[in-house]
């Protein structure tokens, strides 16, 4: 961990801001222009690049043993308040889009801290630090679009006494997509407005809630369904209805199938009961007759499915016993029965595999080698990432990074939540309601849950080749209302989420909805 290095950073900081450092009241344009940058693992100290400080506090840019690839890294510290920028120039660079990519880690705390890529002809475009685990380093990158032949490659940090970050090993070249999948699950909103569920945007005016997020840059919605619910909501009448509304406002859907009456996970896969006395092969014929079904009437009436999960959060197996990882090659059959059911109707629609894997490389290595083993077709891994629940953000991207890499597969976040507070709003505990559930660096604030969101897509963005999709969140919509609880059989029953939609207990946008609009 930094904290390690305190005492000698300081002095060694002072020495490294004289000697290798250029004199902080430089202007953008530093001595260093070149097509590309140099010195990017800082082996060479500060040989190459240029700071620029507030208050002519050079001496908080420096470098340091410990670095992520190599001996040495770029550290940014001061024992007091600071706001440094370490820098290169780059010019004679052909017009088009690059991309700069860094490992950082930070404290956290920081009023900013940052990559950036400016002076590019363009807007700037930047991503922030996250707060990392002790000795985590985390990959980001930035994409901007160069033009005018010249661009800046930009470190910065605006801190408090003591708060730190660490930067090494980067990179900038050709290319960047940015993110194609910034998505909402949206299932309960149908049934929270039956009860009276009222939103608001961001500027308090009331309108409807897909509507509110589209306009704040959500571009999927992903949509559950059941076969035969007990309320009758996320049932193949109300998702064809949710795909026309989402269609109309030209957004893309994501058909998440639970194969169940009622919530599958890594917990339950109860089989419906309409199934519940059928057999292996029979259930094979009911997962592809009721799959081909719900996805032919979304064809027929213009709502084509972008994307269809066979299965929700398979950990385990679906359609216990009988589809459970116990058995392989029958769990293999039920999803290879899904997975041409969807491709029947249409060659184009991407077959997504879900697990509740988000932070664990080894249960998601073993279940997708079994399922590639069996042959199971797909085209997506998606994954769950709560950070409660789910790992360090270091490790969704060592896992994100690995499963793209040994699968040859696109990957994405199916599922992801915090909390905006910890208080209450309809009488049943939330799931997240003590402050030793949340994850260091992230309070229960509309902040903090804005900037959770942020930081996992910026992991999902620098999966390598471009094969990080985006991110959904979970159930962004469902407010305390009475009457729309978690149980479908149960009307009294209460909602233990409202305290991680992206509305707040007046029905209000939240900040965490912006990040829908970057990347």
């Amino acid at each position: 961990m930094y904290g390690t290095t305190h005492t000698r950073a300081k002095a060694a900081g002072a020495v490294a801001a004289l000697s290798g450092l250029v004199l902080a009241a430089l202007p953008a344009q530093a001595a260093h222009a070149a097509t590309a940058p140099v010195n990017t693992g800082f082996e060479s100290g500060a040989t190459g690049w240029s700071t620029y400080s507030a208050g002519g506090q050079d001496a908080a840019s420096f470098t340091e043993a410990g670095g992520h690839g190599g001996s040495t890294r770029l550290s940014h510290w001061s024992a007091s308040a600071y706001k440094v920028e370490t820098y290169q120039y780059l010019s004679g660079l052909a017009d088009g889009r690059y991309t700069l990519s860094a490992w950082v880690r930070s404290g956290g705390g920081q009023n900013s801290a940052y990559i950036a890529l400016r002076n590019c002809g363009s807007a700037e475009q930047r991503t922030d630090l996250p707060p990392t685990a002790d000795g985590d380093w985390i990959r980001l990158v930035t994409s901007v679009e160069v033009t005018g032949g010249s661009c800046t490659i930009s470190l910065n940090s605006d801190a408090h006494a003591g708060e730190w970050a660490n930067f090494d090993d980067l990179t900038f070249g050709r290319g960047g997509t940015g993110l194609s999948v910034k998505g909402g699950d949206l299932s309960t909103l149908p049934k929270n407005e039956a009860y009276g569920a009222a939103y608001r945007d961001a500027g308090g005016r009331a309108g409807d809630a897909m509507s509110i997020l589209r306009n704040s840059g959500m571009n999927y919605v992903r949509l559950k369904v059941w076969v035969n619910p007990a309320d009758g909501y996320n049932d193949k009448a109300h998702v064809l209805a949710m795909a026309r509304r989402a269609k109309a406002l030209g957004m893309k859907t994501l058909v998440d199938f639970h194969y169940s009456d009622a919530w599958a996970d890594p917990g339950k896969q109860i089989k419906p009961a309409a199934w519940a006395g059928h057999s292996y092969s029979r259930l094979r014929t009911d997962v592809h007759n009721h799959t081909y079904d719900v996805l032919n009437a979304l064809k027929a009436q213009g709502t084509t499915a972008d994307m269809v999960q066979i299965g929700n959060e398979t950990n385990a197996g679906m359609l216990w016993p009988e589809g459970s990882t116990d058995n392989w090659s029958q769990l293999a059959g039920l999803l290879t029965s899904g997975a041409n059911a969807a491709k029947a109707v249409s060659s184009g629609t991407k077959v997504v595999l879900h697990l509740a894997e988000g932070g664990d490389n080894a249960g998601t290595r073993w279940w997708f080698d079994n399922a590639v083993a069996h042959k199971v077709p797909f085209d997506v891994i998606a994954l769950s990432y709560y950070g409660y629940w789910h790992g360090s953000l270091s490790e969704l991207q060592t896992n994100l990074d690995d499963a793209a890499a040994r699968y040859g597969k696109p990957v994405l976040v199916a599922e992801t939540a915090y909390a905006h507070t910890l208080a209450d709003d309809d009488g049943l505990e939330n799931n997240v309601a003590t402050a030793g559930q949340l994850v260091s660096g992230y309070p229960a604030t509309p902040a903090g849950q804005a900037a959770n969101l942020r930081d996992v897509m910026n992991v999902v963005e620098a999966v390598p080749n471009g094969r990080g999709l985006g991110a959904v969140y979970w159930e962004p919509a469902w407010t305390a209302v009475k009457g729309s609880g978690w149980d479908p059989a149960d009307p009294s029953s209460g909602n233990a989420w409202e305290n991680q939609a992206v509305f707040d207990y007046n029905g209000r946008l939240l900040p965490a909805a912006a990040w829908f609009s970057h990347r």
